[in-house]
């Protein structure tokens, strides 16, 4: 299994949200806290098991998860490969 770790890119597998890419925030024992920035900014998040995320290779730097545009942006590059 992937180490889920803060700022960890990862692509929801189940859900109202599948296909949709986040970025975690906190993650533990089994389940994972994620936001995108838009449906889930980063002062509503979202919990989540972590068998239903699918990891990428890519973390995200403290900077880019300052702010929800910050997260936003970051994220664009995998929305728009989708």
């Amino acid at each position: 299994m992937a180490e889920y770790v803060r700022g960890l890119v990862v692509r929801a597998r189940a859900g109202h949200d599948k296909g949709d890419f986040l970025a975690v925030l906190e993650a533990g024992d089994g389940w994972a806290i994620i936001a995108d920035g838009k449906r889930r900014p980063l002062t509503k998040p979202k919990r989540k098991k972590q068998i239903h995320l699918a990891p990428t290779d890519t973390v995200l730097s403290e900077e880019q998860m300052e702010t929800n545009r910050k997260l936003r942006n970051a994220l664009r590059p995998f929305v728009e490969k989708g």
